[in-house]
């Protein structure tokens, strides 16, 4: 029974992984962002691991995805992103602290 429940939750995880991946390539965050490297911003595992432990990191990556950023991965800002609605910015930042 465990095993079944452990591999429910593994599946349902795996779905909403990638559903959210695919809301970063409809928004166009993979343009400029990759899971496992630096493309023009960090490799969101690398903001994935900055973040980790921090109780504010979700709200705080919303605001960043919403309203852009500068200084805390060099000197190429990111730029707000205010057609991102505060439901998908969530899941987002969700999803990337997630990996």
């Amino acid at each position: 029974m465990k095993s079944i429940v452990i591999a429910a939750v593994l599946a349902l995880t795996a779905g909403i992984a990638s559903a959210d991946q695919s809301l970063a390539q409809k928004t166009g965050c993979m343009s400029c962002h990759q899971i496992e490297k630096k493309v023009v911003g960090p490799a969101y595992r690398d903001v994935a691991k900055k973040y980790k432990g921090d109780a504010k990191a979700l709200e705080h990556l919303v605001g960043v995805i919403k309203k852009g950023g500068k200084g805390v991965w060099g000197t190429i800002p990111m730029p707000p992103h205010p057609q991102v609605s505060e439901e998908n910015a969530r899941k987002l930042a969700t999803w990337i602290l997630s990996l």
